[in-house]
């Protein structure tokens, strides 16, 4: 389904995308995201497809908005009912609960749930209404970290038993990764769009890399003719070879992966290295990094299987920089 929509007020926005399975919106907060989504439910005047002119009653949507807005004084069906009409209003609510696996407690109520079970009885009363669309705004800011991937993992498994495509709109990019289509926001204007392994692999911009959650996407200017170019690096007071088709004196985005830094001894003086203080250490699922001070700036490097402190000289390969026009 293809998503072409115009807003004027109260922020200018322009988007045009495919929505596939399950698609996410990754753009900072601000961007519009959230009226995006309203826009296409109809509650927000705009222009666009699909559904352009019709009220909000008349729109195949199914919209779970952020918090979930489950009626806090109606139990878990009554809350899914809501969306159905008819004398089996209940048994069909039932249903529905079942195949987000809550059918055992569609008596409680919202404040008797978790987030993770607020949000199931949320998109059950959304597919109730047997949508073309679903829509979803920020669908993991109520899940801690330790639920998230698993609600995350139900929650596209529904999505796509269904075969309804769903727009879920974020600033996360963890739920960017779990994606079938990836669509990129920056400036009120979508930047980049693809599937989150293309994306991920040739971010279009600085933008795109910082909204991907890349560490180390820093500014800079070149510097120099293309057979000897440098990269100024101003907050560390250093420069660096780098290799770029950019013209000499453009302001760029740069970015080098974590792993690509490498980390030598203070005594030890490769040429090209830069002088750095260890200021943290951080302990992931992917691995261990340090954060290290340059001057004004701070970049982050992967660890090796041994420890560093105090202050040491990083190596940055031209290879390895990538840099877009800022």
């Amino acid at each position: 389904m293809r998503v072409d929509y115009r807003i004027e007020h109260p922020v200018a926005l322009s988007a045009s995308f495919e929505v596939e399975g399950f698609t996410v919106l990754l753009g900072a907060s601000g961007e519009g995201k959230s009226l995006l989504l309203r826009a296409i439910a109809g509650l927000l005047p705009a222009r666009g497809e699909p559904f352009d002119g019709l009220p909000p009653q008349q729109r195949a949507v199914g919209y779970l908005p952020q918090g979930h807005a489950l009626f806090p004084h109606l139990n878990a069906w009554q809350n899914v009912a809501f969306a159905l009409r008819g004398p089996h209003r209940r048994g069909h609510a039932v249903e529905w609960l079942e195949r987000v696996g809550l059918a055992t407690l569609a008596e409680r109520r919202p404040a008797q749930l978790s987030g993770g079970q607020q949000q199931r009885v949320a998109l059950a009363r959304a597919l109730a209404r047997r949508p073309q669309l679903l829509l979803l705004d920020e669908p993991t800011s109520a899940l801690d970290p330790a639920t998230r991937d698993d609600v995350l993992a139900e929650l596209i498994a529904e999505v796509h038993v269904a075969g309804i495509p769903a727009l879920a709109v974020s600033h996360d990019p963890a739920l960017a990764a779990v994606a079938d289509r990836l669509v990129l926001m920056h400036g009120c204007r979508i930047v980049q769009a693809g599937t989150p392994m293309e994306v991920h692999a040739q971010p279009a911009s600085g933008a795109a890399a910082r909204l991907l959650g890349l560490r180390n996407v820093l500014r800079g200017r070149l510097a120099g003719a293309a057979d000897a170019q440098r990269l100024v690096w101003e907050e560390a007071g250093v420069s660096l070879p780098v290799r770029t088709a950019l013209a000499d004196g453009t302001e760029v985005d740069w970015h080098i992966a974590p792993e690509a830094v490498a980390l030598h001894e203070a005594d030890a003086v490769p040429a090209d290295t830069i002088v750095a203080r260890v200021e943290l250490r951080q302990m992931t699922a992917h691995g261990r990094y340090a954060g290290l001070r340059c001057g004004q700036a701070r970049l982050w490097a992967s660890l090796p299987s041994g420890d560093v402190a105090g202050t040491v000289r990083l190596g940055l390969r031209p290879s390895a920089i990538r840099c877009w026009p800022a």
